[in-house]
């Protein structure tokens, strides 16, 4: 009878510790990441159309319905592309892409990996075409774009709610191409977001 008394106090007293522990680190978690874009570029107008590969600043804020279960919202500030032809830069354009994903955290030893899946709004502002491009094809682009967007990635603890974290997504993101009104074919940039950063759990 004492040792299944003392089973059960012992018992209570992990699931006590475990439980404070989660209490103790919060429901909230942001991050900041710097984040390598590489776009996948796949165009069907047979221009060859293209936006440029760069790093680019990164936020999140996610939420933990459970130990398990959260919600993260990925932000950034509006990022400036160059619009190649064939490699040859014909305009600029800018584009807002945050996404919203649910994710599942597992539980391991020393590490916390995760994946997630969710939906990205990118809205295109400031697109400009050089002089002489739209003189003679008139060209556009539709302005807002919906699609998927599919993560992995990892939160290694370094001190109390201090994490390095490495994430992986990949966004999916098209825009249709128009010349003087009439649609010539869709620009799929779809890149691939590698990102190494530090998050907060409070």
């Amino acid at each position: 009878m004492k040792k299944n008394l003392l089973a059960v106090a012992v018992l209570c007293a992990l699931t006590s510790g475990a439980a404070f522990a989660q209490q103790a680190e919060g429901p909230w978690l942001v991050r900041a990441r710097a984040v390598n874009l590489d776009s996948a570029n796949k165009d069907s107008t047979g221009l060859g159309l293209s936006v440029n590969d760069k790093v680019i600043p990164e936020v999140d804020v996610s939420y933990f319905f459970t130990p398990n279960i959260a919600a993260e919202l990925v932000l950034t500030v509006p990022q400036k592309h160059t619009v190649r032809s064939a490699g040859t830069g014909i305009g600029s354009l800018k584009h807002l892409p945050p996404s919203l994903l649910l994710q599942y955290h597992f539980n391991a030893p020393g590490f916390k990996p995760y994946v997630g899946a969710g939906v990205n709004y990118t809205r295109f502002s400031s697109v400009r075409f050089d002089p002489a491009v739209a003189a003679a094809l008139n060209p556009s682009i539709d302005k807002n774009s919906f699609g998927g967007a599919l993560q992995v990635g990892v939160d290694i603890p370094l001190s109390k709610n201090l994490y390095l974290n490495v994430d992986v997504k990949k966004v999916y993101i098209k825009t249709d191409v128009f010349s003087s009104g009439t649609k010539v074919g869709t620009l799929k940039v779809d890149p691939v977001l590698v990102g190494v950063g530090l998050g907060w759990r409070f």
